[in-house]
């Protein structure tokens, strides 16, 4: 690989080589669509840069950043004893293989199964907790029972030398240390970074008030309580449609099912999109972004819509209270409550004027606090930290 325009102030290898930074992902489409900021800003720091990782149709789009790809099966549907050992197994060689200097871990399995692997070899761990899923989400029996196991193992896993857990708000932060984890083992950052010149401020469309969301139709992404607030919506005769962006995921309990997204689509005012490649097309033609979700790490559908100009309405939850703040960027509702839900919208729908005041704070917000560049630069001083030699 070429050097990067940081290389010189970086530690060599014993063979002269760059430091080796592996980020562990379960996904390669969720590494291409939230780490992939992070990674370039890694490259143009001078490391080399490898991912392991499922792989479905992402490997032409990574190869084309100059990443090395690195597949690894990860079962995500169900919890099967074998499959964990055989992914622990094929992620124990890899590090034999490359001997990383750094290994970086996204999310909550990739940290658990990724930290097992790693055990009792001399690399350092960042472990990207983000927003800490379905298991501390659901009151389901299952999550009960998985919750303090899941809490067990970050603790014994994360609070260890050379290892940093990476949180995206606040609350998170205090979540782990109430798990066990070391304060001084938790940094903040704040999203992997949206691109705030490829996104734009654009005006608002012709037609009727738009809502958009954006994201895998989960119940805990709130995906079923805002289809209920706009049939409230409509039910008051408010010509406000819903656009929805996004599929469901078959490997989470709490998704909904095809047939369930198939028929929110045939309702009136309704348009689901599936999968959009070009975020920006949606926000183009919504006027407000929504997310009613009951947690999140950092939601990348908001900074997206913010990047846009597009004021919001969340739930008053972790990572959603980050982007969506209260009278400046948009507007909070409780979770679970589509009457709350419908009202917010309600309000921004029927004022042009405080949609635009809340749109150009969002702009803004997202210029200065979750610009690609900014996180781009933070991340990459948090791995020089880890693998300049210690004094």
């Amino acid at each position: 690989m070429s050097d990067g325009p940081h290389a010189a102030g970086l530690p060599r290898r014993p063979d002269g080589g760059l430091p080796r930074l592996l980020y562990v992902v379960t996904e390669d489409w969720y590494f291409l669509s939230h780490r992939l900021p992070m990674a370039r800003a890694a490259k143009a720091a001078g490391f080399d840069v490898h991912v392991a990782t499922n792989v479905a149709d992402g490997a032409p789009a990574i190869a084309r950043e100059g990443i090395v790809l690195h597949p690894v099966r990860f079962a995500r549907a169900r919890l099967s004893p074998v499959a964990t050992l055989t992914t622990i197994r094929a992620l124990r060689r890899l590090h034999h293989e490359l001997a990383p200097d750094l290994v970086h871990h996204v999310a909550v399995q990739a940290t658990v199964l990724g930290s097992l692997a790693a055990l009792g070899r001399r690399v350092a761990r960042i472990s990207s907790i983000t927003g800490l899923g379905y298991s501390f989400i659901s009151h389901s029996l299952k999550a009960r029972i998985v919750r303090p196991v899941i809490g067990t193992l970050l603790r014994v896993l994360v609070d260890r030398p050379r290892s940093v857990a990476l949180v995206q708000n606040p609350d998170d932060g205090d979540l782990l240390q109430r798990l066990g984890i070391a304060a001084e083992r938790i940094a903040l950052i704040p999203g992997s970074g949206v691109d705030v010149d490829r996104l734009r401020p654009m005006p608002e469309a012709a037609g009727p008030i738009t809502i958009g969301f954006v994201g895998r139709l989960l119940d805990d992404k709130g995906i079923r309580v805002l289809v209920a607030a706009h049939r409230q919506l409509r039910t008051k005769g408010l010509d406000i449609a819903l656009l929805i962006a996004g599929t469901p995921d078959p490997a989470n309990p709490a998704s909904v099912s095809q047939a369930e997204a198939e028929a929110w689509g045939r309702e009136p005012g309704v348009t689901w999109l599936g999968h959009v490649d070009d975020i920006a097309t949606v926000w183009a033609r919504a006027h407000i972004a929504v997310l009613p979700s009951r947690r999140e790490g950092l939601p990348k559908s908001l900074l997206e819509a913010a990047a846009c100009g597009r004021p919001m309405v969340a739930t008053d939850v972790p990572g959603c209270r980050e982007v969506a703040r209260a009278g400046k960027t948009g507007l909070l509702v409780p979770a679970d409550d589509a009457p709350a839900l419908a009202a917010a919208i309600e309000v921004l729908a029927r004022d042009v004027q405080i949609r635009g005041r809340y749109g150009r704070a969002a702009r803004t917000l997202a210029e200065e606090r979750f610009s690609a560049a900014a996180i781009g630069h933070a991340v990459t001083e948090l791995y020089l930290r880890l693998v300049r030699p210690r004094d």
